[in-house]
């Protein structure tokens, strides 16, 4: 099929309605939703999971199964009715002319073919050129999207590239035919933040060489204003505000865009003077959405009798570039009104040290090649770990993945024992006692918070009984009755309703879920809270709330929190003190303040320049990190970052290649590991600089 010209918009959806229809009722997904990509736009699609994002792309794709359809409006490509074009005119126009990036690159990979035979597909299909000419072609693009050693990779089978690799082949694979839209579907959800900052390098830079017009989905609107040159925000099916990035982050004209800023850790948010304001209530259903306007009842400016009492239309903000709200009061509220409703609280001085742990070491030992080899590896998981943790602290532990968080996690909770090293809670050695051999105390003093609440929940059991279970083993209450008000107590504690306790976990939300798991893991009174990532599964609205939530009930309690994060946007906001990881090693360790001002050491640089901030306020300095993570059973020699590291040629000699460099103290209580002389440290600039007002 050859491409055909067109003056126009690329992609035109002009009041869109799109419904599944079950046995029992037609559920409308999307409503009246309207947007324009002109050509070499990208536009960014926003908001929470089930607002309809995913499902306006699949309507481009016209990809909605066998319940989905359009059941109002028009979805134009160049100027023609996708609705009306036949199914072989649709298959040459997907991959073609429209591609789909999806958030998981796995699920867009065969796992029994090579990578270039997966990309030469593409071309030979679309565009019936010879195998010679799109393995050229394969080879071109593999360069493009900046992957090392591109004859290896075309060779390689997904399985044996990581996980932002696979991602760039999958960009790869949707750039092969060229197409004038491409649509992202969260396409960095799964990566780690360097990776992440990488592939919107590499988005941009591709979208302006072969001239692609985008359609980027994410909840993420750091990302958005990074990528993007115009917004729409989306919820509960309806488009609630478009405009151009500068508009729409600097003047928002809707409640829900203001309080979805509000939920979110800019610069300058303070878990104690200005905490995040989570969005009252829940989002409603398809089949319980209000009268009037969706947003009503979580609305602050919200009327009775004018807001609930018609649908309620777009209308143009006057004097910006098409910046439109769906609001009938835009023009009444006072958007620069201070922020009403966030409680200060005061912080609360650290006690004395809880935890402590000492040079320790997890080494796991794995054959080199399990069926034709008796030989060992040895993974080095955790070098040398030293850090102390007080009472009522936040200690925030941040790196990418395969750094030894989650290792480090394990060994402290005794789902793992230590190789060496110590590991001291109240001066009481526990690295070498395994979970099964601990007692009562210990088990219920050391708890844990999991990144995913849908896993941590047992199916079939009552919320209640959960809870139940958990109080039992910990030896909490006398009896029944005593354990089972413990349990309504507990779910006060995470604000949830006590009835509860009678539902079973598929009725309950992903934030819902999570406060189940907290409740849990505070049953026993726990001293150590260990939160790997327990919001990164949440959305945004949602994070302020169960972020929160943690706070209080560590005040209350005064809880040592270990929170394990890549998000260093949320890690500014709620720790203390913050240890900075990789490949094993603590190569940064001080308290908030001093990680996130200069001198840094070079890893902990560029991952702060890595994390997007929705602030356009904030400049950056771009530092990308070029190669990915070396693997932890062949780590290099000498510092384990010197592979990666922008600042090795000012080190005289090969020290960095040879030799681990010491921790060495930058001030009271901030120590890297580095070899960077003193006046090097002294030169370091800040990455993140927020300009004035």
């Amino acid at each position: 099929m050859t491409k055909w010209d067109h003056d126009g918009p690329i992609l035109e959806i002009d009041k869109l309605s799109i419904s599944f229809f079950t046995r029992m009722r037609e559920i409308p997904a999307v409503m009246d939703f309207s947007v324009i990509v002109e050509p070499g736009e990208a536009v960014g699609l926003v908001g929470e999971s089930g607002c309809g994002k995913s499902t306006v792309a699949l309507g481009v794709m016209q990809d909605l199964g066998v319940n989905g359809r359009v059941v109002g409006g028009s979805i134009k490509f160049k100027g023609r009715d996708l609705a009306s074009m036949g199914e072989e005119d649709l298959r040459d126009l997907r991959g073609n002319e429209i591609a789909m990036i999806y958030q998981e690159p796995m699920a867009s990979l065969n796992p029994a073919m090579r990578i270039g035979q997966q990309l030469t597909e593409v071309p030979m299909i679309h565009e019936d050129v010879s195998e010679a000419e799109a393995m050229k072609l394969a080879l071109q693009l593999v360069e493009d999207v900046r992957l090392p050693d591109p004859q290896r990779i075309l060779r390689s089978y997904p399985h044996q590239l990581s996980g932002g690799q696979q991602q760039r082949i999958v960009i790869a694979m949707a750039l092969m035919s060229k197409p004038s839209l491409l649509i992202l579907d969260e396409p960095t959800t799964a990566l780690d933040v360097t990776v992440e900052a990488g592939i919107v390098d590499l988005v941009k830079d591709l979208g302006k060489k072969y001239g692609t017009s985008m359609l980027f989905i994410s909840h993420n609107l750091g990302l958005v204003l990074e990528t993007c040159d115009r917004i729409c925000v989306m919820y509960s099916g309806e488009a609630v505000e478009r405009g151009s990035i500068k508009d729409v982050f600097d003047k928002m004209r809707h409640p829900y865009t203001q309080a979805l800023f509000r939920s979110i850790p800019l610069p300058g948010a303070d878990k104690n003077a200005r905490p995040l304001v989570a969005i009252p209530g829940n989002f409603p259903l398809p089949h319980e959405r209000p009268p009037g306007c969706n947003f009503g009842p979580r609305c602050d400016y919200f009327e009775a009798g004018r807001c609930d009492a018609q649908d309620i239309k777009m209308t143009d903000v006057p004097g910006d570039d098409r910046h439109e709200s769906r609001c009938l009061k835009f023009q009444e509220i006072d958007w620069a009104a201070p922020v009403q409703g966030a409680a200060t609280s005061q912080s609360t001085p650290p006690g004395d040290v809880v935890l402590r742990m000492e040079n320790l070491k997890k080494y796991y030992e794995v054959a080199a090649n399990a069926l034709f080899s008796s030989h060992k590896k040895v993974v080095k998981a955790n070098e040398t770990l030293s850090f102390e943790a007080r009472e009522s602290e936040t200690l925030a532990i941040v790196g990418e993945s395969g750094c030894g968080k989650s290792t480090f996690a394990k060994v402290l909770m005794g789902l793992e024992t230590a190789t060496d090293g110590k590991i001291l809670l109240d001066n009481r050695e526990i690295q070498d006692t395994p979970i099964q051999a601990r007692d009562t105390k210990t088990v219920s003093d050391i708890q844990m918070v999991f990144q995913n609440p849908f896993d941590t929940l047992n199916p079939s059991m009552t919320v209640g009984r959960q809870i139940m279970r958990a109080l039992e083993i910990f030896g909490v209450g006398k009896s029944e009755a005593e354990r089972q008000q413990r349990t309504l107590e507990l779910l006060d504690l995470v604000k949830l309703p006590r009835e509860f306790a009678g539902r079973m976990p598929r009725q309950l939300s992903g934030g819902q879920k999570q406060r189940v798991g907290i409740a849990r893991a505070f049953a026993g009174g726990a001293r150590i809270v260990v939160a790997d990532e327990p919001v990164s599964a949440l959305d945004v609205s949602v994070q302020a709330a169960v972020t929160d939530l943690l706070l209080e009930i560590q005040r209350e309690n005064k809880t040592t929190l270990l929170f394990i994060a890549h998000d260093l946007s949320i890690v500014r906001y709620l720790s203390d003190r913050v240890m900075v990881m990789y490949l094993g090693h603590v190569v940064e360790l001080g308290s908030t303040d001093q990680v996130f001002s200069p001198p840094y050491h070079p890893y902990t640089e560029a991952l702060l320049s890595a994390v997007p901030i929705a602030d356009t306020r904030v400049k950056k300095k771009r530092i990308v990190l070029e190669g990915d993570i070396p693997s932890a059973m062949d780590p290099p020699p000498g510092c384990p970052f010197q592979t990666r590291c922008r600042w090795k040629d000012r080190v005289p000699g090969n020290k960095c290649e040879t030799e681990v460099p010491p921790m060495v103290t930058l001030a009271e209580g901030h120590s890297v590991k580095c070899h960077l002389s003193a006046e090097a440290f002294e030169e370091m600039q800040p990455v993140i600089e927020i300009a004035a007002e």
